[in-house]
Parts: structure tokens; sequence; C-alpha cells
């Protein structure tokens, strides 16, 4: 090829190469906004720089500066004295510890890796499913009334009515008790004097004249005073006119007595121990039996089930009415829907209403095609947020978002 034709040639090849170089795309276009939307990192374990997808940096660190490949940790910090991260995270800073109120004290000083405990101070209380912003004075009984529990730093004092003792059944049941022991107490006595000796007499010169007369027969019962024997009673037993009894026949006649007797106290005793656990004092009253609580008809009625109008369009315009939700009940609202306290923490520097509706995105997209207005009214109902729920679903049907199955 002549040499003067070289410029004309490459001259060609330029002007035909330029449309189509202008035409490519760049690596910038095709790694662009779409392609970031598509990226996808891991809940808890990523988080999202650019196009990219970093580790998260540990619990009690900061992200000082994000990773330029995927799948790598960045530069991570740990955190200033005063802060703390408690979970893995991809945050830039890290959160300030809380402090104390005036009415707590403090259980457990702040760290890098969790946030300052507090409780209330003794004769206060505050329960923690509310928001402790003062802490409340405990009760005290008041007058008829026993204290069931102390009061603690989350629990007020509790009380019960002082139930009275039934003074009519305890004192007719102290007079049963006390017949029957004085009953045992002379039975016993008549048996050991029965069971004594009974002296073995002739019946001739030592009976009285009136037995000899054929009146009576005298016995008496020995004693032991002074060594001798000294009758403590006498027994008169008439005579048969027809023929006198010997002494063995006496003895005979008081052993039969004695055995008797035996027989009663024995009865005696039994009768005693087969009383019914009624009959004697009780220590303590019986308490009263315990009444069931009434179920609350209203509280445990469902909601009936909302139908969307336009999907997931109706659902994020009922985002508004969520504002109306307390602010002391909105984080365990959002704990309840599965958003950590890290991704929480990161929205309280904006407004009330832009952090309901941020969260809510949130919560949306963690869903996607599950995602429902029904489901968090269940989660208002398992709160104890009833009238929050009820109101919600009045304005996303009244407004025609939605309307009932």
């Amino acid at each position: 090829m002549n040499d003067a034709h070289i410029p004309v040639v490459v001259f060609a090849l330029v002007w035909v190469l330029k449309p189509t170089g202008a035409n490519l795309p760049s690596a910038l276009d095709v790694g662009g906004s779409g392609a970031q939307r598509d990226v996808s990192c891991r809940e808890d374990l990523e988080y999202l720089v650019g196009s990219i997808c970093c580790l998260n940096c540990p619990a009690g660190k900061y992200v000082k500066s994000p990773c330029t490949q995927a799948g790598q940790k960045g530069e991570c910090e740990e955190c200033d004295y005063g802060t703390f991260t408690e979970h893995d995270n991809g945050l830039k800073q890290c959160f300030k510890c809380t402090p104390c109120h005036p009415d707590q004290e403090v259980v457990r000083q702040c760290t890098h890796t969790q946030d300052t405990e507090c409780r209330c101070k003794s004769g206060t209380f505050c329960h923690p499913d509310h928001a402790c912003e003062v802490c409340r004075k405990c009760s005290k009984c008041k007058t008829g009334e026993e204290i069931v529990r102390n009061c603690t730093s989350t629990t007020n004092t509790e009380c019960k009515k002082i139930q009275p003792k039934s003074a009519s059944a305890t004192g007719v049941t102290a007079v049963i008790v006390a017949c029957v022991v004085a009953t045992l107490a002379i039975v016993g006595i008549a048996v050991c004097v029965c069971k004594k000796r009974i002296p073995q007499r002739d019946s001739g010169s030592d009976l009285p004249d009136r037995t000899k007369a054929g009146q009576y027969t005298a016995i008496s019962l020995p004693g032991e005073s002074g060594g001798g024997e000294t009758g403590i009673a006498n027994l008169m037993l008439p005579r048969q006119p027809v023929r006198a009894k010997s002494l063995a026949g006496v003895e005979d006649e008081y052993k039969m007595l004695c055995e008797s007797l035996d027989s009663s106290a024995s009865n005696s005793q039994s009768s005693l121990a087969g009383l019914p656990s009624s009959a004697y004092p009780a220590t303590y009253p019986r308490a009263s039996p315990v009444v069931p609580r009434q179920p609350n008809r209203r509280e445990d009625e469902q909601l009936p089930k909302l139908v969307p109008m336009n999907g997931e369009e109706s659902l994020k315009r009922c985002f508004g009415y969520f504002e109306e939700l307390d602010v002391d009940q909105h984080k365990r609202f959002f704990r309840h829907l599965g958003i950590s306290d890290n991704v929480i923490k990161s929205r309280e520097n904006l407004l009330y209403e832009d952090r309901i509706h941020e969260l809510l995105n949130i919560w949306v997209e963690k869903e996607g095609r599950d995602a429902s207005l029904n489901d968090l009214l269940k989660a208002l109902l398992e709160l104890n947020q009833r009238r929050t729920a009820e109101t919600v679903m009045e304005n996303a049907m009244k407004d025609g978002h939605y309307y009932s199955s």
C-alpha cells in the first residue's frame, strides 16, 4: 500500500468506529441505581454501602470506614467512653449511654456493649412495660388488710382483706375438748384405785356390829400411809337374807367392777380419737374461696379481617394512622414486629411522625408480599392497644383504603 494512503485509511476507520463507541454502556451505567436496588445484604450480618455488602462490625464498635470489596469488613473503631453498641452493626457512630433519673439508682454501669441499667429506689416502683419517667410511691395496706406481697422496684404492694375468725365455733369446740379431758381424768383415777390389791380378811370379829346383825357387809379399800393399811373408803354391800357371801365373792365383784371401768376408759379414749378435726380449734382462719375473673368479652373479641383496595399502596396510605400510637409504646410495637433495637435507635433523631413512617417502611421491606395491615392490628391487640387498633381500622375503612371481608 502506498504511504500516502495510510492517513486516509486511518481517518476512515475512526469515522466508522466513533458512533459505536459512543453508544457503549460504561461500567458505572451497568452498576447504577438499578443494580443497587437489586443488591440484597444478609440481615444482621451485612450492611449496604453503594452497591456492595460489607460485614457488620462487632458489638462495642462502629464503622469508621466501610469496605471496598463485597463480603469484607471495613475498619471498625471501639466506642468512646459513655457510648455503646449492643449488637453487631453497620452504624457510623455509637449510641450515648442513658443516664438514670434522680429517683432511680444505678444497677449496672454502662459499658461498650450494653446501656446503663437503672431501677427505682427503695419505696418506689415502675412497671417494666411502661416508660419509667417517674417512679411511683409504693402503696400501704389499709386498716383491715394484710400484705400479700411486698413492693419491689417493678411491682406495687399487694394487699388482701383479713378474714374474721369464727368465735362461736372456736368456743364450742374448746368446751367439748375440756369435757372429754375431764371425763378421762375421772375414769383414770377410778381405774387406779380398783387396781390396788384387795386385802384378805376373816369373816369373824373384824366386821362391824351392823354386819354381825345381818344388815350389811363393809369392805375397806387399803391405803398406803405410815406403812400400814388404812381404809380410804367403805363400801356397804347388802347381805343376802338367806346366806352371807364370803369375802372371796366380794373380791370377785370388785374385779368385775374394775374391768368395767377399764372398758369405759378405753371407750372414752376411742371416742376422743374419733372426734372430727373440726372439733379442735383451728390455728388460722380458712381462706375465702377465690372468685374467678370474669372474661372481658370486648377485649377478647377479634377484629374483622380487612382486604386492601389497592394492594401495598393501600397499606402505605395507612401509615399516618399509626402516628396515634403512644410515644411510650412505639418501641415495644416495633420490637414486636421484629425490628432490632439498633434500627429503632438509629431513627431516634427523626421527628416522631417521620420515625413511624420510616420504621413501618423497613417492616414492609422485611416482610415483602406478606406485609398486611391485619398483622399490624394483631400486634397492637397483643400489646393491649385495642383502642389504637380500632381507630386505625375505622380510619382505613372510612377513607376507602380497606373493606371488611
